[in-house]
């Protein structure tokens, strides 16, 4: 067993490594702008290719995938050659600094042509000073600084530029001066070091949107699991050990009914019932701030959806295998040796009828976490689902990515989980 699980951590490693390559060159290869995605179709080609420059979407690709994978600090140290720190604010903003010699912290902006230290002193406070020695001319005679600007990006300043620079401030517009960057490495530590990013859509690290995503989701398929895949698996049960009766018709065509309903007309239908005409729960699910178990009526209904849907699929898997093994020839064995009916259907039946159920189940999982896209939009549930779908129409690389091998990750454990649970329904099966 420990040899499966070893083997099975390097494939759940090598998958997630060649799925994140593909959702890669797939987003790159699709079509749209990120830029006018993000600001809108009528952004100025001056303005979007400095939108792309900023968010160091005009490096190549395989570059910009290695800065998602390991990070981008690495290469702006050696083009600085100075090291770089992330702190967290007490307002809990990160922000990236050049360590001084000093062990002062150090970022720089570009006034005229003056380049202006802002340094965060070891006791807090932040001083200001001209920087202009670290001015390098190369043999052209003009004078670069490779630094870290005071947005979280290290950048190539040339004195005298007269480069443009646009940035979009909410509430504001386009705003533009001059003096700006020549190039742009966007810093972060890489997924392998737990820094997916910063949202190219939001602005905000990916990390920290995710989480709450994630989290919100996990709230939501843990109660419809909770609640449906035992009543379902009993049904199922149920429904197999009299097939053709009327019982089995009955639980039959109501799970192919609840089953073959798309998600959107079953969310739409509840909400109209419960929310507008009886009026006992809210029809949408609106947290702010709050966590979802803190608006538990809110829950209600996304919930009951996803139980109808999933409890028709469950039950009738159940009750197609529970049939087949009631049919097999060592349940009839063990009738023509005299042993109860019902010790019969525990004892040997139902441990055998769980196998294929369990494996439907724990590939259910995965989707109930990303999957369940129709009804978190339905609900407005903020969940990793509508997540994953608004990075993906946004073309929000950094954001897809990092979902992605969320879901990569659920997949492959809720396949080892069910694997491990084999043996336990039947001894025979062993992993070496």
């Amino acid at each position: 067993m420990a040899k499966f699980i070893i083997r099975r951590f390097f494939l759940l490693l090598l998958t997630m490594f060649l799925v994140s390559i593909a959702v890669f060159l797939i987003a790159e290869s699709s079509p749209g702008n990120v830029a006018r995605n993000v600001l809108g179709s009528f952004i100025t080609p001056e303005q979007e290719a400095s939108f792309l420059a900023q968010m160091g979407l005009d490096k190549p690709v395989y570059l910009r995938y290695l800065y998602w994978l390991a990070g981008s600090d690495w290469h702006a140290e050696a083009k600085m050659d100075m090291e770089l720190q992330r702190i967290t604010t007490s307002e809990g903003y990160d922000e990236w600094w050049a360590a001084g010699q000093d062990g002062n912290l150090i970022r720089w902006k570009m006034e005229g042509e003056d380049l202006i230290a802002i340094i965060l002193k070891k006791d807090g406070e932040v001083a200001t000073q001209v920087d202009n020695d670290r001015w390098e001319t190369n043999e052209k005679g003009i004078s670069t600084f490779w630094g870290v600007d005071t947005r979280n990006s290290a950048v190539l300043w040339e004195k005298g530029s007269d480069k443009k620079v646009w940035s979009f401030v909410v509430g504001t517009g386009w705003m533009v001066s001059s003096g700006g960057p020549k190039s742009y490495i966007p810093l972060k530590k890489g997924f392998l070091r737990g820094d997916p990013g910063v949202s190219l859509r939001t602005g905000r690290p990916v990390a920290k949107s995710l989480f709450v995503r994630l989290r919100n989701s996990m709230v939501l398929a843990g109660i419809a699991f909770v609640i449906v895949m035992p009543i379902a698996l009993l049904l199922g049960i149920i429904a197999g050990l009299r097939e053709g009766s009327l019982r089995d018709r009955v639980l039959s065509i109501s799970g192919m009914m609840f089953s073959v309903i798309p998600e959107f007309a079953t969310g739409i239908f509840l909400i109209l019932i419960f929310a507008h005409w009886l009026e006992w729960v809210p029809g949408a699910t609106v947290f702010g701030e709050k966590a979802p178990w803190e608006r538990i009526d809110m829950l209600i209904l996304p919930v009951l959806t996803l139980t109808l849907i999933e409890l028709g699929y469950v039950l009738r898997i159940t009750r197609a295998s529970m049939a087949e093994v009631m049919r097999s020839s060592y349940i009839r064995t063990a009738f023509l040796k005299g042993l109860s009916y019902w010790r019969v259907v525990f004892k040997h039946a139902v441990r055998n009828a769980l196998i294929a159920p369990i494996t439907v189940i724990m590939l259910h999982v995965n989707w109930l976490m990303g999957g369940i896209v129709i009804v978190e939009v339905v609900f407005g549930y903020p969940g990793l689902g509508k997540y994953l779908l608004e990075s993906a129409l946004y073309k929000d690389i950094n954001a897809l990515e990092a979902g992605t091998m969320i879901m990569v990750l659920l997949a492959v454990g809720t396949q080892l989980v069910a694997d491990i649970i084999y043996t336990f329904l039947n001894p025979r099966i062993r992993y070496s």
